[in-house]
């Protein structure tokens, strides 16, 4: 048996139409370059609040899983099979003295260890607590926004721990009642 060549006849009746080549495209010139970006200065407290970001991921071993654009976090651990932890949280970043207390409240339940103080109320102040305290370690000014976030947030945990009617109050809880 013979072979013959196929004979390169359009199949398609796409193949038979005919296109305007693109033009060819220019290379951009080497001597003329574009101006770089303006580099945004970066003030110093923000400075203070990006090195307190870096200091604290150290120290603590935490992972940031997302950055939340409000005023809210999160902090949970995984541990797994083999006896590894990753420590984990969601916060805002720190911005101002706001941000930076709800950051450093989810990095104190890792300070502070979970499920170390009961009821879990009393956990929350400790890592609120503990939070105040970084921020006058690294003289963030604990303005009364702050204040009032840290009041707001304890009625909170309070009130929850009386809906799921709680035996005994700690002492240091008493007053957000």
């Amino acid at each position: 048996m013979s072979r013959r060549k196929a004979a390169s006849f359009p199949t398609l009746l796409w193949d038979l139409l005919s296109f305007p080549k693109d033009p060819p495209r220019r290379r951009p010139s080497t001597t003329t370059t574009r101006p770089a970006p303006p580099r945004q200065r970066v003030s110093r407290k923000q400075q203070q609040y990006d090195e307190l970001v870096r200091t604290m991921k150290k120290r603590y071993g935490i992972r940031i899983n997302r950055w939340r654009s409000s005023t809210t976090g999160c902090a949970w651990q995984v541990e797994y099979h083999n006896g590894s932890i990753s420590r984990l949280i969601e916060a805002p970043y720190p911005r101002g003295p706001v941000s930076a207390a709800v950051f450093l409240h989810e990095i104190g339940h890792h300070a502070i260890g979970f499920y170390r103080y009961k009821p879990r109320c009393y956990e929350e102040y400790k890592a609120w607590m503990w939070s105040l305290q970084a921020m006058r370690d690294n003289d963030i000014n604990i303005t009364p926004r702050v204040e009032k976030l840290v009041d707001s947030c304890l009625r909170y945990a309070v009130a929850k721990a009386r809906r799921r009617r709680i035996k005994r109050l700690p002492v240091e809880l008493v007053k957000y009642l």
